[in-house]
């Protein structure tokens, strides 16, 4: 779709997480600087990473689709991390 000539972007965020049980050392680095900082009560911290992509203008379900094919070729290691989807 075109607005004032300029092709309309669709925007979706993609979060990596790493699985429950996997090892997260800089999750625990943060963890321990945050307490060296004065911050109390950190129980935890998990790192993680977040991918804003911007998509030709399409349907949500076929974005979706896609961006669930780029998590599973490249964007997250599925063995060790989840992902999830969100349509902006």
């Amino acid at each position: 779709m075109a607005i004032n000539g300029k092709t309309r972007a669709m925007k979706a965020r993609v979060t990596v997480t790493l699985k429950n049980g996997v090892l997260d050392p800089q999750g625990k680095a943060i963890e321990g600087a945050l307490g060296a900082l004065g911050f109390d009560g950190i129980n935890g911290v998990r790192q993680g990473k977040v991918f804003d992509v911007e998509l030709s203008d399409r349907d949500a379900a076929k974005a979706r689709e896609e961006l669930t094919a780029m998590c599973e070729k490249l964007l997250a290691n599925t063995v060790i991390e989840n992902y999830a989807i969100e349509i902006l």
